[in-house]
């Protein structure tokens, strides 16, 4: 129990330190908030007076009588009226402050959300691919989407309405105090029980969210890779299969949200039962002053409607705790992801680099993406500055991981490599990795248009400079025929072009990039002849100047380079023209 309060606490301070940028919209909804205490301790006054005033012979309350004249105070009519329009105003300043309170609430909320998703969705960006790799992008979008909730539920639907519902609990035992301090006594005796329940369910609801927001996040995983795989599923005929997995997996979540609803259910009735046995031992105790005279009619309907407000404060406080279990339960998650230290982490004091000579070496280069599985074994071998390296080797020989580790996706297991002659761990990440420009096998293309994709490489980049890229790239005359020329929208993953259009797009994205390295994977696997063909025509203008590292099958892609690597099942067997 201890150290789940730790843990609560712990979140807590956190939650509230991200929340510092937006003080002043917090403190303003704190304000605002507070405003419905006096409201409602004003709401059943006119009743009472009503009662004692109106109904009975009892004078008017000392601060009506020295506030109006004689005339409407000694007036049962008059008085009656007044009463009548105290109900409406008190009415419209509750429902005005509910409107407040909703409209500022809503945009603090949001303004929270969209800080902590973006700080998420940035530091998703930072971990390595070795965290992707093993854990997949689905849990991260979970949390980045749903899990960065929690601020806004916690600050504005939790942590507010908790410290405002307090207040009005203490100044609903103050007035009722004032009134009889026997029935204000009898009212809290329940306070203790509320307590010790709450705090039994606390941890168990806890769990609980926590085992549902895994599910969930395990549902939404099917549905993303389907949609991603959509072709192939369809093309085997397996929508009844891949709906029967989603359904499964969602069951499973739908069962574990509905052990929680019985769960908080419970707490409810509990709390409820409590409150209902408060409220009859003051009723009871309250009519037997009342018929000894020792409380008025009036003075009992509003200790009655203080104890009705009075509970429902203190209802709201005991739900809030179960309620925010469920909020912990996603800021513990966004919070795990946030503390994830990148597997690629930048030195303290890392060297610049403007533009790189192009020098590289692996020096006993081993990797293994897990201990059980080694995909490089002391890997050796330098490229001179502007040299044309092929890199050969079956599926899975380990080429697509040795040019990962160049562009710093992964750290080495064991071994250096070297830009320069420097240790790639030595320089600035977003420097290092602006040294290259990469083509890959499977060209990734946004869903924007065909120009925002060339000019992804330098956002900046002129209309003149995206053409001169597209032409060197010969892609241009392609573009020029669509309707909407470099504004068409290529779709999502670019689907709405061709093979070998994406594949010569990505090749404009690198001429726009004028990177010293240049990095090649299968360019040309997936397309026919004539495509190939200008596809390595573009690659020599690309490469003149560069160092280029490019990976093929086809020993006739590589036959422009300047030496050659062969690499199976993770060590190089042959190296033609290369110093080691």
């Amino acid at each position: 129990m201890a150290d789940e309060g730790a843990t609560d606490l712990t979140l807590y301070r956190r939650l509230v330190e991200e929340a510092r940028p937006y003080w002043v919209h917090v403190a303003g909804l704190l304000a605002l908030s507070l405003l419905s205490a006096p409201i409602k301790l004003l709401t059943p006054l006119p009743l009472k007076i009503a009662v004692d005033s109106v109904i009975g012979s009892r004078p008017a309350p000392d601060i009506l009588v020295a506030l109006l004249p004689s005339a409407v105070t000694n007036s049962s009519t008059d008085l009656l009226v007044l009463i009548a329009a105290l109900v409406m105003l008190i009415a419209v300043l509750g429902q005005l402050q509910e409107l407040g309170t909703s409209v500022l609430r809503t945009y603090t909320g949001e303004r929270l959300v969209l800080g902590f998703r973006a700080r998420l969705f940035r530091h998703v960006q930072r971990l390595s691919l070795a965290y992707h790799d093993a854990r997949g992008t689905y849990d991260s979008t979970y949390r980045v989407h749903y899990d960065a909730t929690a601020l806004q539920n916690i600050i504005t639907d939790g942590l507010i309405p908790s410290f405002v519902s307090s207040v009005t609990v203490a100044g609903m035992i103050y007035v009722t105090a004032r009134i009889d301090w026997q029935l204000a006594l009898i009212a809290l005796a329940v306070t203790p029980v509320l307590f010790v329940l709450t705090r039994l369910y606390r941890t168990r609801l806890k769990k609980q969210w926590r085992e549902v927001r895994e599910l969930e996040s395990s549902a939404l995983s099917v549905v993303q890779e389907v949609l991603g795989a959509l072709r192939v599923v369809k093309a085997f005929g397996q929508e009844d299969r891949e709906r029967e997995r989603f359904v499964h997996r969602a069951r499973q979540s739908v069962w574990a949200r509905q052990r929680v609803v019985l769960a908080e259910g419970g707490l409810g009735v509990l709390v409820a039962l409590a409150t209902a046995v408060g409220t009859a031992a003051v009723l009871l105790i309250g009519v037997r002053d009342v018929q000894a005279g020792a409380l008025t009619l009036g003075e009992l309907l509003l200790v009655m409607g203080y104890l009705t407000q009075l509970y429902e404060p203190l209802k709201t406080l005991s739900k809030k705790v179960a309620t925010l279990q469920s909020h912990l339960a996603s800021a513990q998650r966004a919070f795990s992801l946030l503390d994830h230290p990148p597997d690629v982490a930048e030195q303290p004091h890392a060297r610049p680099v403007v533009r790189a000579a192009g020098g590289v070496a692996f020096r006993q280069v081993s990797f293994a993406y897990d201990d059980a599985r080694p995909v490089l074994k002391d890997v050796s071998f330098e490229v001179s500055p502007g040299t044309r390296l092929g890199i050969a080797g079956t599926t899975g020989a380990g080429k697509t991981t040795l040019v990962s580790l160049l562009a710093r996706f992964y750290d080495p297991t064991e071994g250096q490599i070297l830009l320069d002659g420097i240790d790639l761990r030595d320089y600035r990440l977003a420097d290092l990795r602006n040294q290259f420009a990469i083509v890959l096998q499977d060209p990734v293309l946004f869903s924007t248009s065909i120009g925002e994709n060339i000019a992804y490489a330098r956002p900046g980049a002129s209309a003149h400079e995206i053409v001169g890229a597209a032409k060197a790239a010969n892609i241009h005359a392609v573009i020029a025929r669509l309707p909407h020329g470099y504004d068409s929208q290529v779709g999502e993953r670019g689907l709405r072009m061709s093979g070998g259009e994406r594949q010569r797009i990505a090749l404009a994205r690198a001429f726009l990039k004028d990177a010293p390295i240049l990095i090649l994977d299968e360019p040309t696997s997936s397309v026919d002849t004539t495509t190939e063909a200008a596809i390595i025509e573009a690659m020599e203008r690309l490469m003149r100047g560069r160092t280029a590292l490019m990976i093929a099958h086809r020993l006739t892609t590589l036959a422009g380079c300047d030496a050659r690597l062969q690499i199976e099942q993770g060590r190089v067997i042959e190296k033609g023209r290369v110093s080691a």
